[in-house]
């Protein structure tokens, strides 16, 4: 197993990797502005599975599959910024269903947002490159490497979920805030949708 050292070395520099604004951070915030506080967290939740089932396919190799094929990367890169945009767009054209449903005092839901973040989460293909390139330096190459990688995965899962719970509550709080004045949440979704076809639109640019 990992030793001491390595563990720290390993929450440190995990922790920082989280706090750099990415996919997942701006994911997060995006969904707490359009859905809510609680859809939201429910997404942290789902986009961490997603996080988890990566570290799976690294663990048992086929990460690398897609760290080293072009195709497959692009594959699913473009797969989950469609998704991302998708999203997006859903939220700018029902950025009025948040105002009628508190008027209504019921919640809008489209899909589950456990779902919704797993499939986020899942098709991120940077942050497959990323696990493949990171979880290693910190196994110890005489034990069982796949366990190791799975351990740390499940680590930097937590680290990530808590992190993003964290943004997911601040900008739940200012949507609350905001809703005081119930027409403010048209502007609040269809910003929250912006964002997330904004960041759809970034995953699809980058390399």
């Amino acid at each position: 197993m990992p030793s001491s050292s390595q563990w720290v070395a390993f929450l440190v520099a995990s922790i920082l990797f989280i706090q750099v604004p990415g996919p997942s951070l701006l994911f997060t915030i995006g969904r707490a502005l359009t859905v809510g506080r609680r859809e939201a967290l429910l997404s942290v939740v789902g986009n961490a599975l997603g996080l988890v089932a990566q570290v799976v396919l690294v663990a048992v190799g086929l990460g690398a599959v897609v760290a080293a094929s072009a195709t497959a990367y692009t594959a699913v890169k473009v797969a989950g910024a469609a998704y991302v945009i998708w999203l997006g767009v859903q939220a700018i054209r029902h950025r009025g269903d948040a105002r009628r449903a508190m008027d209504a005092g019921a919640p809008v839901r489209r899909g589950h947002p456990v779902r919704i973040g797993f499939t986020v989460g899942a098709t991120n293909p940077k942050t497959v490159v990323f696990f493949v390139a990171f979880l290693p330096q910190f196994t110890d190459p005489a034990g069982p490497v796949a366990l190791q990688t799975m351990l740390l995965g499940l680590v930097f899962g937590v680290l990530a979920v808590a992190s993003d719970s964290a943004w997911a509550v601040a900008a739940g709080t200012a949507r609350t805030w905001f809703a005081r004045r119930p027409t403010r949440l048209d502007a609040l979704s269809a910003t929250g949708g912006t964002m997330m076809i904004g960041l759809g639109a970034t995953m699809l640019a980058s390399e």
